[in-house]
Order: C-alpha cells, then sequence, then structure tokens
C-alpha cells in the first residue's frame, strides 16, 4: 500500500521549469514550417502536449492570421521521404552485392578454365567414382 512519505518524494522530484518566450516562439515556428512536430517537442523537453498547444495558441502567427495548419499531413511526409531514403540505400546495398556475386562467378569460371576442373556444382552431373553412397542400409548395417 502507498504511503504518504512516498507521495511527498514524487513531488519533492519534480522541479518547476520555467521556458522563456523566445524559447517557446522558436518551437512554435519549428511545428508551423513542419521541422518537428507537437509530440517530438513536448518528448523532447518533457512538457506535456496541452503546454505546446498553449504555446501555439499564444505565439503562432498562423492562428492571428486565421490559417489553419494541418499537422499530420507533413508529418505523413516526413516519414514517406525517411522511407524512400531507406529504399535508395537498400538498393544500393542489393547493388554491392549483386556485384559481388558476378564478381566471384565470373573469377570461379576463370579458374574453371584455367585449372580444367567444374568448380561450380551442376544439376544433374553425375557424381565422381569412389564418392560412394550416402544412404543408410535398410537392414541397420
Amino acid at each position: 500500500m502507498a504511503k504518504l512519505q512516498d507521495f511527498s518524494k514524487e513531488a519533492s522530484k519534480r522541479v518547476n521549469r520555467y521556458f522563456s518566450e523566445s524559447f517557446k516562439r522558436k518551437k512554435v515556428r519549428e511545428i508551423e514550417k513542419n521541422i518537428s512536430t507537437v509530440l517530438e517537442v513536448s518528448r523532447e523537453y518533457e512538457v506535456s502536449t496541452t503546454a505546446v498547444y498553449k504555446w501555439m495558441y499564444k505565439y503562432s502567427r498562423n492562428r492571428k492570421r486565421g490559417v489553419k495548419q494541418v499537422v499530420e499531413l507533413m508529418s505523413d511526409t516526413r516519414k514517406l521521404k525517411d522511407l524512400k531514403a531507406r529504399i535508395r540505400e537498400l538498393e544500393q546495398m542489393l547493388g554491392q552485392k549483386q556485384f559481388e556475386i558476378e564478381f566471384k562467378d565470373k573469377m570461379i569460371d576463370i579458374a574453371e578454365e584455367m585449372y580444367d576442373i567444374d568448380i561450380k556444382k551442376k544439376l544433374g552431373s553425375k557424381p565422381l567414382p569412389g564418392s560412394g553412397s550416402t544412404e543408410k542400409p535398410i537392414g541397420g548395417k
């Protein structure tokens, strides 16, 4: 069961912080320019989203002009841009791996020609003599 002392410890840990007006204006401008979102500012500076919305109400230039801002659309755009960048990165990695595979295949082909041996395992080829059977006998021997 919770004790009164536990609540007083939690209350003493909580510190009132004050943000300057210029800081609040800066963060509101970042949100308006879609550089960051309300949730990102809230999490980064450990303030409630309500406090950030109050900053927006008080310091927003768009609100004074009667302009409505769609925040979610731009955050989706940012996510889409990040995903496209990730796709480009993965395609580049795939291209490099494909180049490596082709290089190794060419090296195997050259080695086969130089030493006149089959290095690649060909489908349907007969096993070399002396390789024997790998099946277990039915009688257990």
